[in-house]
């Protein structure tokens, strides 16, 4: 007895369950199994699929009420908008990891010189879809390069203070992940240099790829010489953008990557002295380490500052800027060398810092420089035949000249053999005939 009452009580409790689980009844459409669970009835031995079923009244507005139709509709949107609010936080959370893999800014600092040299080999006229298109393929190359850095540099990136909370060493992702998004950012990087600018351009960003993470990588925990190789990496992005729009590499196309390459050692070099003690926690080699008074880190700082002076008047004597720049670029050598020269003397962190700042300022105003006093081939051809005029003409102006200046000296010879009684003649008196002179 007692069991049959235990199954009859979990009968109804398990049918109240139920009760409780059905859909929304908007037209009175129900279940077969409710109308068994609510009792008896004729309404029971309806078959299997009826669509109109015996409902009485209360329980039509218990089950097909508008209220409980509201109240099902707003925890769905509940969930719902709980769901969204997942999904963006989950695409802000990749998309902060992206970019810090990417090393956004300094990616984008590598799309500008890139862009930069676009322009000055794009001649008169740009072609804006290839610069966008070269642009967005430097930072594919850039972001996969930086992400591979970071994949072979997790262990080291964890030990330094200003990299252990990038996305890898604090597990904000994981390795596999950050390959996946490095191979398919640099092989879609690649084919569209490849398919929109050249196969030049193409090869310079796959080889900067695999300088930048299969060589100066590895080289920064073996000897100090991954500066030197780093400049490299740097200056080839002006370089792919002057192949990318001219499709070839000249001598004109090397002045800015020639000045990418000189920037970057004092750069660095006051960066490597600001953060010795992170570099040597984290185990690289890098040449301020080995430096103990930074004499050897100035003096290699304040020789490459001043190599940045001549290429003003490089770009004015090859015919890619105006004189202006000339002035221009010349000042700002000589600012940042001054700022190199008062490292070289105190070799103190104020003055490291100093010098950092003005290489941060140095590059930006060089390459806008460059933007703002370009010379066309148009204009260059203009002035090319312009000076071809000018020498065509200078012999007949100096015939010219000699012979006016013949005519002046017969003159001023006549003048001087002329009668007094010429003089005599004309005024005092008119009645008298004009004088004839005789050239002897």
């Amino acid at each position: 007895m007692w069991r049959n009452s235990v199954g009859i009580s979990s009968k109804l409790l398990t049918s109240k369950s139920s009760y409780s689980r059905l859909p929304l009844l908007n037209h009175g459409v129900a279940s077969r199994s409710t109308s068994t669970a609510a009792g008896s009835g004729p309404e029971s031995t309806e078959a299997a699929g009826t669509v109109k079923v015996g409902f009485s009244s209360s329980e039509w507005v218990r089950t097909g009420s508008p209220g409980s139709s509201a109240v099902d509709l707003s925890s769905f949107a509940a969930a719902s908008v709980l769901k969204g609010r997942d999904i963006v936080d989950m695409a802000k959370h990749y998309g902060r990891c992206y970019a810090e893999l990417s090393k956004a800014r300094l990616s984008m600092l590598v799309v500008a010189t890139s862009g930069t040299g676009y322009i000055l080999g794009s001649g008169s006229a740009i072609d804006y879809m290839g610069f966008c298109c070269t642009c967005a393929g430097t930072m594919m190359v850039a972001a996969s390069a930086s992400t591979l850095n970071q994949v072979f540099e997790v262990k080291n990136d964890a030990k330094m203070n200003r990299t252990k909370k990038r996305p890898l060493p604090s597990g904000r992702i994981s390795i596999p992940h950050a390959v996946t998004w490095a191979a398919s950012t640099g092989m879609l990087g690649t084919a569209l240099l490849a398919s929109k600018a050249n196969m030049l351009a193409a090869g310079l960003g796959a080889s900067n790829l695999v300088l930048y993470a299969f060589v100066y990588t590895p080289l920064k925990q073996i000897h100090p010489i991954n500066t030197w190789v780093g400049a490299i990496v740097g200056a080839i992005p002006p370089l792919l953008g002057w192949a990318a729009a001219s499709g070839q590499v000249s001598l004109n196309g090397m002045l800015l990557p020639a000045a990418l390459y000189f920037w970057q050692i004092p750069h660095f070099m006051a960066l490597a002295y600001l953060c010795r003690k992170d570099y040597a926690d984290g185990g690289f080699r890098m040449y301020s380490l080995a430096d103990a008074s930074g004499q050897r880190t100035a003096s290699v700082a304040l020789r490459n500052c001043l190599y940045l002076l001549p290429l003003g008047y490089l770009a004015y004597d090859w015919g890619l800027t105006s004189g202006w720049f000339c002035l221009e670029s010349t000042l700002l050598a000589l600012a940042i060398s001054g700022t190199a020269i008062s490292f070289y003397m105190n070799r103190t962190t104020k003055d490291a810092r100093r010098m950092f700042h003005a290489s941060l300022l140095y590059l930006p105003v060089f390459m806008s420089g460059l933007l703002v006093h370009r010379v066309t081939e148009s204009e260059q051809q203009m002035t090319v035949e312009h000076t071809g005029k000018i020498i065509e003409m200078s012999p007949f102006l100096e015939t010219t000249e000699e012979a006016q200046e013949e005519k002046r000296k017969q003159s001023i010879g006549n003048g001087q053999r002329r009668p007094p009684v010429a003089y005599a003649s004309v005024a005092p008196f008119p009645f008298l005939p004009a004088p004839s002179y005789a050239t002897f």
